[in-house]
């Protein structure tokens, strides 16, 4: 690899001439050079190695026969250099043949990566699009670089550089070399915030997740800068204003300024905190006839005279749609409209319940289970085809499964149906090893040196029985030991097991 460095002495002029500027030509150049009438009668292309002629035709917008049109021509020589096939071309008149020369851009031998250390070859490797083999151009290694360039940016390190070369070599192919100096980790300086008559600085630094450069900190990256990790740094401090009672709160402005020597920022928010209100009046209604409306307001964890708290409107929706998932109500949408009042500072809040029909299940899906049987997963869920819908089944069926001890994942989300009133309940599974063995080595004054095997499969080929062999060898004696269990016997709620031993 260093070998390719030294010989890497051609740089590549990404700033430079691009296809789009060769074209660049007016129709009044054209008319001069090659155009005074007359019909094409021939066309010969020139300067091809590894692409057909006829290749370099099919991209012409005029053929044999067609008269010399400037528009036609122009609309020919973009749609070559639209192929990225050719670093350039000419079209040219030789009496009544058209003459199309190019020069083709080069094969890509080898794509090679220098000075990578903090990033692993092959993280840049799927990032970089081009590959051994294909044509090399400009505009893709420019997006290349700018893509390695955000890989460094994400690990924090801003003040990367990426200088691609070329390396010429016989038969028109180059080996592309990407020498990379990755610079030291962006940490962030300081951060401050404007406007912020309420909480000082140090208040809503311990909201966010992105922190100050500290010697301490040197096993974190929390504080090296990363606009992903800000941006949601930015949402932590809306809710926490809005957990405060400011439900007028916004971030006016985020700016992260890079100092010149591109190792640290300096990050500073403007802020419009508003005013601080309560919660005014509650009320709950429903679109939906029959609903009994007293259990339901039970669950309200709004009060009136309350600090405005936007986590427990969230939880409030939550818990309402859980209740009426209870009653059948699967997809019911629960809107809480806000009235503000200015003047007494206040917000009236009015839970909405929509419209929605009662909904049964229609399908059990059941998804992820590559070992274990349908039927051992169906028989713990409490709901099957055709049941009422109940949002309080669906959860304690998730738990049921889940303590079989047969899956690391269990997850059971609902989903609208073939019509309104009808739910599939999609179960994704992720498989766990259920299978044991155990080894022992032990020492007794009676019996002398001991040995001690197991092996157990607690879901035997998939069926949810639980199977277990166990031996213990010692000077004197032998045990073996087999052991057999059907928690379901017959498909019934009944489990029977067995013990043969044998000493």
């Amino acid at each position: 690899m260093g070998s390719v460095s030294r010989v890497a002495a051609l740089c590549l002029a990404i700033a430079g001439t691009t296809a789009t500027s060769a074209v660049a030509l007016s129709s009044g150049a054209w008319a001069q050079e090659i155009l005074s009438g007359g019909v094409i009668k021939d066309i010969r292309v020139e300067g091809t190695q590894r692409i057909e002629q006829a290749t370099v035709r099919s991209y012409l917008v005029v053929s044999q026969g067609d008269a010399f049109n400037p528009d036609k021509i122009d609309e020919s020589l973009k749609a070559l250099f639209a192929t990225g096939l050719f670093a350039d071309v000419t079209l040219r008149r030789d009496g009544d043949t058209l003459v199309v020369a190019v020069v083709e851009n080069p094969i890509i031998n080898r794509v090679v990566f220098e000075g990578n250390k903090r990033v692993k070859t092959e993280d840049l490797q799927s990032e970089v699009q081009l590959r051994s083999r294909l044509v090399f151009t400009r505009s893709r290694v420019q997006q290349d670089v700018q893509r390695m360039l955000d890989v460094y940016r994400r690990n924090g390190r801003f003040a990367a550089r990426i200088e691609p070369k070329i390396v010429q070599l016989e038969q028109n192919r180059v080996d592309l070399v990407f020498e990379i100096d990755e610079g030291p980790l962006t940490g962030v300086q300081l951060i401050s915030f404007i406007n912020n008559n309420i909480y000082d600085d140090s208040e809503l630094r311990d909201v966010m997740v992105t922190k100050e450069l500290r010697w301490w900190r040197f096993l974190s990256s929390d504080d090296t800068y990363d606009p992903d990790r800000l941006a949601y740094d930015k949402e932590q401090i809306r809710r926490f204003y809005f957990r405060n009672g400011y439900p007028d709160f916004r971030v006016m402005s985020s700016v992260a300024e890079l100092t010149p020597d591109r190792d640290k920022f300096f990050i500073t928010m403007a802020l419009d905190e508003g005013k601080r209100y309560k919660f005014g009046k509650i009320e709950l209604t429903s679109a939906i006839k029959d609903i009994d409306l007293a259990p339901l307001r039970e669950v309200i964890e709004t009060k009136e005279g309350d600090w405005f708290n936007a986590d427990k409107i969230e939880s409030t929706i939550n818990k309402l749609q859980d209740k009426l998932g209870d009653q059948q109500y699967a997809f019911v949408q629960v809107d809480p409209n806000e009235e503000r009042h200015a003047d007494t500072q206040t917000v009236d809040l009015h839970f909405e319940i929509n419209p929605s029909p009662r909904v049964f299940v229609e399908r059990i899906d059941i998804n992820g289970n590559l070992i274990t049987l349908d039927k051992v997963v169906r028989r713990e869920l409490l709901l099957a085809e055709g049941d009422p819908f109940n949002a309080s089944k669906v959860k304690r069926s998730e738990q049921r499964v889940k303590d079989l001890g047969f899956f690391d994942e269990v997850k059971i989300k609902p989903s609208e149906g073939s019509t309104p009133d009808q739910a599939v309940l999609t179960v994704d599974l992720s498989e766990q090893s259920t299978g044991e063995i155990q080894v022992g080595l032990g020492y007794s004054t009676t019996e002398g040196a001991l040995i001690d095997f197991s092996i157990r499969q607690r879901n035997f080929l998939g069926t949810g029985q639980d199977i277990r062999f166990s031996t213990m060898w010692s000077y004197y004696s032998k045990e073996f030991t087999i052991s057999y269990t059907d928690p379901y016997f017959m498909n019934r709620d009944l489990a029977v097991g067995t013990d043969l031993f044998r000493t």
